[in-house]
């Protein structure tokens, strides 16, 4: 299990081989991508921050939790940081188990987990030049 904070682009496949086991017959993953549209409004890119220690140490107890709860998937998660543009990865969860029931679970709670606990902040930037920082418990509500 690892979770970490980068600041280049996500290699899914590489996560995916990371967790990869001849015993575990199933695989979820989630890829959460900037997309080109907020509320009606063009956006151009998103900024990502986050407080990185907290955030860490957040995503690990996140994934810790869902391999006790979801009967020890294997999981591993990055979060990009920085400047990314529309269609980039932002985040990426991937988690495997013998069953497919328990992956998905497992990949789900912690896309779910982060969205609403981890101190990591994003601020849009849309085609009219300006910049609003987003309200997560927002976006994890909805």
């Amino acid at each position: 299990m690892r979770a970490a904070l980068v600041r280049s682009p996500l290699d899914v496949p590489a996560l995916i081989a990371e967790v990869a086991d001849d015993t575990h017959g199933a695989t979820a993953v989630f890829v959460g991508t900037v997309r080109a549209t907020n509320d009606g409004r063009e956006v151009m890119g998103i900024e990502y921050a986050a407080y990185d220690a907290m955030a860490e140490r957040e995503m690990q107890a996140i994934i810790s939790e869902a391999a006790a709860t979801f009967g020890s998937p294997r999981l591993v998660v990055e979060h990009r940081l920085g400047a990314l543009a529309v269609g980039e990865a932002s985040v990426a969860i991937v988690a495997a188990h013998e069953r497919r029931a328990a992956a998905i679970d497992a990949m789900r709670y912690v896309i779910e987990e982060i969205k609403r606990r981890v101190p990591i902040w994003k601020r849009e930037h849309y085609s009219d030049g300006t910049r609003v920082w987003v309200d997560p418990t927002r976006s994890a509500a909805a």
